[in-house]
């Protein structure tokens, strides 16, 4: 009835669970339980503490496997000490922890790291940002997450099968149509290497995407600086509107692919901070349309046994 492939991490496991009727995917990674991240324990925007500030952040998180964290600008990626994917990098985007203006250098050189990162995993990768604790985000301190797998999204894995169809039966792919259409759409927003407009069928709320001419991350470098400027345009139009907290997810194929899977970004917007609610939904609930749960099924089940028997 469903499927179980378990990876071993630094701080224990991570199961990859797929029902097998429908294909609907979770990711159960128990290590994260070890963060307390559903415990209240210090004001939530202080950076006393914080391992991604300048004075910790070369000595309180991992390196790779050479001893090295990857530094471009002010931007520094490592592995993730608590990883929900077979490669999981974090890269800091700011010096300082909290931050409420970008700059397009500071957003460049961060996505520039995590490529690098990601390119030492023969998988499929991503980019994502849960930007404050009200998208998702446990550390206030701006930061990217690199994924990659052996296996693609849900949400990108329905896009590269069923584009590959498209491909196979029209001769064009369907990022090609599509970038044609929403280009001179109604829906249109922006851009021109990158073409940015509002998701005719969002998956969040005000979701704007943003269609790349490439497919793998080792392709992008040369588009880092539109895709940099999009994401800030992006986000100063949900500000405009009244909101500050967005989720972000760059989805590639597989380098070397040729199934005419083109890059694409997402971005939606989320509910405005407030100094009660941390969210328990992020890029991956929203964008990947895959949870991260924290609790084993068994688990869960062997608690309600065990607490049952207490009178």
């Amino acid at each position: 009835m469903f499927t179980i492939r378990e990876v071993k991490t630094a701080n224990g496991i991570l199961q990859y669970r797929r029902e097998s009727l429908t294909g609907i995917a979770c990711r159960i990674s128990p290590g994260r339980k070890k963060r307390h991240i559903n415990v209240r324990e210090k004001p939530l925007y202080e950076g006393n503490g914080c391992p991604f500030c300048p004075d910790a952040v070369h000595t309180a998180t991992p390196t790779f496997d050479n001893g090295s964290r990857v530094c471009r600008g002010e931007t520094v990626t490592f592995p993730n000490l608590y990883p929900y994917a077979e490669w999981h990098t974090v890269t800091v985007i700011t010096r300082d922890h909290a931050v409420e203006q970008f700059t397009k250098r500071q957003l460049h050189d961060a996505f520039s790291g995590t490529i690098e990162a990601l390119m030492r995993h023969d998988g499929y990768a991503s980019i994502n940002w849960n930007y404050l604790p009200t998208a998702g985000a446990s550390m206030v301190h701006p930061h990217l997450q690199g994924l990659s797998d052996q296996q693609p999204p849900y949400l990108a894995g329905r896009y590269i099968s069923a584009g590959h169809r498209y491909l196979l039966r029209h001769g064009r792919t369907y990022w090609e149509d599509l970038r044609e259409r929403e280009g001179s759409s109604e829906r249109f927003l922006f851009g021109d290497e990158i073409c940015w407009s509002a998701s005719p069928v969002p998956l969040g709320e005000r979701e704007v995407r943003g269609l790349l001419p490439v497919s793998s991350p080792g392709e992008t470098e040369a588009y880092l600086e539109p895709l940099a400027d999009g994401i800030l345009r992006t986000i100063e139009l949900y500000r405009q509107l009244g909101t500050h907290a967005f989720n972000v997810a760059l989805f590639f194929d597989r380098p070397g692919s040729r199934r005419g899977f083109r890059a694409f970004c997402s971005i939606i917007s989320r509910i405005n901070p407030n100094d009660l609610s941390l969210c328990d939904t992020s890029f991956m609930e929203r964008l990947y349309l895959e949870p991260i749960i924290l609790t084993l099924p068994e688990e869960l089940a062997r608690c309600y046994r065990e607490k049952s028997r207490v009178p």
